[in-house]
């Protein structure tokens, strides 16, 4: 690994234990094993170090959803189970940001975070079923995508924070959150109903 690359999974790492203010350059340094300088050198100032190991951390390798659907439950649900594990994994660091988020807005770029290019893959899929006609709903396809990614967020950063609200294991929660959504757009799913 370069230094540079050091120099980001540093900053990721810091940022999610200790949030902005604990996350020093000199912390940050000292925790990829260079100095403060090679830091400056590499990145000119905390806040542009902190904003493009945060953009790195965002889910690259998500499962493609088909440009051509076939099969909306299997496809959407391998799509949700990679996303959900994710988000799942990334889950401190998320916390620390959105509670850092109101003093630090300027750490998030959205035109290239992956909630934005999430919600647009998704979109696009869903539009695409229109398209095939494979729903019979009328729909927005982002607003309907937002409402799927929400249920998604909500429980991968949320589970262990309030379990309560969780009754069931997260994969089933997850099968049901794929079939509710489908069936609301109006894709009959033989996916079995949770508790009544």
């Amino acid at each position: 690994m370069n230094v540079r690359d050091q120099l980001l999974v540093a900053a990721a790492r810091v940022f999610a234990d200790v949030g902005y203010h604990g996350a020093t350059t000199r912390r940050i340094a000292s925790t990829a094993g260079v100095n403060e300088i090679t830091l400056f050198r590499h990145f000119g100032s905390k806040d542009v170090l902190l904003r493009e190991a945060l953009a790195r951390c965002q889910n690259e390798d998500a499962a493609p959803l088909p440009d051509h659907p076939d099969d909306p439950l299997r496809e959407l649900t391998e799509w949700s189970r990679s996303h959900f594990r994710d988000l799942q994994a990334r889950a401190p660091l998320i916390r620390v940001y959105l509670g850092e988020f109101a003093k630090h807005p300027g750490l998030y770029t959205p035109e290239i975070g992956s909630p934005v290019r999430t919600v647009s893959a998704l979109s696009g899929y869903l539009e695409r079923l229109k398209q095939r006609e494979l729903v019979s709903a009328s729909f927005d396809p982002r607003v309907a995508a937002t409402m799927l990614l929400g249920a998604l967020f909500a429980d991968a950063v949320g589970r262990d924070i309030v379990p309560e609200m969780y009754a069931t294991e997260p994969e089933d929660a997850l099968t049901e959150y794929v079939a509710l959504f489908l069936r609301g757009l109006g894709i009959e799913t033989s996916a079995k109903r949770g508790p009544a």
